[in-house]
């Protein structure tokens, strides 16, 4: 495991001072929304769901930055238990309440814009599946990166029989309690404090791949994307991943030069284009 960090989440988010949101959620926990704006109000909203061990912030630079350069209003959601956003750290308490704080930042969201694009990256991709089938009627678009099913062979290590009986006992008796350790080779952020590499066994089993669905009454425009150079899904598993959205407006995006979460400059001409052509 590494060393969890304890810190105070109220007293960061009072020394930041960058565009954001403080969403209080139906059960009284507060979310941290960021806001990247363009040089001029825009009608349409992308929301980011950010990968494991992430938090909106690190979206910034290297994907809102070229979005709202491109003319789109730019939000990111802190899950629960990441980023400034309150909760224990790497949990989630159930996947009901999972779909509640999705869906109530997406209305919050839809009040401010006509148009909401979903983009989920990584674990994002999960997040984004499952607010598609409990809030379909808010979202007017879906943009889905680095996610598939199938992950490449030998990228994360089986835990042996003893260290996943301890893993399933511990769960038993302290279900908020990180177990599980997130790591793969050239896994980076280990010295960022906000980011999360312990989680607990209800999270991951919350926002599994294996059980993503899409509804079968999906009618708004979809982008699917990877990096030719991911290191955790090959190009023919992310299309698989794509044949299986029964939408008809819908592309696959292979991003040149990219990694899982590692994107070259000027790797989002494609997505803006595909932006462009259908909310503008």
């Amino acid at each position: 495991m590494y060393p969890i960090v304890k810190m105070n989440i109220q007293e960061l988010r009072e020394k930041f001072k960058e565009p954001h949101h403080l969403f209080t959620t139906s059960d009284e926990i507060t979310l941290f929304i960021r806001e990247w704006k363009p040089t001029s109000e825009s009608k349409i909203g992308i929301l980011i769901f950010h990968g494991i061990t992430a938090y909106s912030e690190l979206y910034g630079e290297v994907l809102s930055k070229p979005l709202t350069k491109a003319g789109y209003s730019v939000f990111g959601l802190d899950l629960r238990g990441h980023g400034l956003s309150d909760g224990i750290r790497g949990d989630y308490p159930s996947k009901e309440r999972l779909i509640k704080d999705l869906c109530e930042v997406i209305s919050f969201i839809k009040e401010q814009k006509e148009k909401l694009t979903i983009l989920g990256h990584s674990l994002g991709v999960i997040s984004a599946a499952i607010a598609l089938n409990n809030c379909m009627e808010k979202i007017d678009g879906l943009i889905l990166l680095s996610g598939a099913r199938k992950v490449r062979e030998g990228v994360y290590k089986k835990p042996g029989l003893l260290k996943t009986l301890k893993i399933l006992f511990s769960s038993l008796i302290f279900p908020s309690k990180p177990v599980i350790t997130y790591y793969r080779d050239g896994i980076t952020g280990l010295d960022d404090p906000l980011r999360n590499f312990n989680y607990t066994l209800r999270f991951m089993r919350i926002l599994n791949a294996k059980e993503v669905t899409f509804p079968e009454n999906v009618d708004i425009p979809v982008l699917v994307g990877l990096g030719d150079q991911d290191e955790i899904f090959e190009i023919d598993a992310a299309r698989e991943f794509y044949e299986e959205i029964p939408v008809k407006n819908k592309e696959f995006m292979i991003i040149k030069g990219a990694k899982h979460a590692e994107f070259p400059e000027n790797s989002w001409n494609q997505l803006i284009n595909w932006l462009n052509k259908n909310f503008k």
